[in-house]
């Protein structure tokens, strides 16, 4: 979550606004390729004031002028906050969870409504959005190899330099010891009741996944 949250440390660090720059906003948003909800649906729909969507909304803006982020773009800003690493797949991965309706694009709403959840929910709010993060495939369940592809993606992107005493199999390690405590019933796949419960229940689960949020 480091990243996203510098993201938006920086937005909310922009100079106060002037009227002016209320009226080019919304002479641009009519300009542009999407345009996003009212600020009122917005503020109702998330855990940000009025006040805070504008500033998110013009940071948004100066990074994706057309009102939307592909793929790609998103890569290429992510990657900065990670220069030691290889951000790709995470990126990857991080950006289909953002895009909950599949249509390869990011918008200001998804980003907003992902970012409340991130920043401000509430603990359960937040174990579902890291399930469905996990569940690459959207089939409802997170297997080994999903959990696997996700937390390799998470040591390849934080680099070498960051973590020189481990070894290539940590993160299969890793893997095999969370998913053990979270396949309750032996099945080979995680449920999202099971993954609700067995991170509440474990503090050492807790504590990892936390971290893992960092680079969020």
């Amino acid at each position: 979550m480091g990243a996203v949250m510098g993201t938006f440390s920086s937005l909310q660090t922009k100079q106060r606004r002037t009227s002016k720059d209320k009226i080019e906003d919304e002479l641009e948003m009519t300009m542009v390729c999407h345009r996003p909800e009212g600020l009122e649906q917005l503020e109702a729909q998330t855990n940000f004031t009025k006040r805070e969507l504008q500033v998110l909304y013009r940071g948004f803006k100066n990074e994706c002028p057309s009102g939307v982020v592909n793929e790609e773009t998103f890569k290429q800003i992510y990657a900065q906050f990670f220069p030691h690493g290889d951000a790709t797949t995470y990126a990857h991965y991080l950006f289909h969870a953002f895009d909950t309706t599949q249509t390869g694009s990011v918008k200001f709403e998804d980003f907003v409504t992902a970012l409340s959840i991130l920043l401000r929910g509430t603990v359960h709010e937040k174990l579902r959005w890291t399930f469905n993060l996990y569940d690459i495939n959207k089939d409802g369940y997170i297997n080994k190899e999903e959990m696997m592809d996700i937390v390799k993606a998470i040591y390849d992107m934080m680099g070498k330099y960051t973590y020189p005493v481990l070894k290539e199999d940590t993160p299969r390690q890793h893997v095999d010891v969370f998913f053990q405590k979270m396949d309750k019933n032996k099945d080979g796949i995680v449920t999202l009741d099971e993954f609700l419960e067995s991170c509440q229940e474990d503090d050492n689960i807790m504590r990892s996944l936390q971290l893992f949020q960092n680079v969020m």
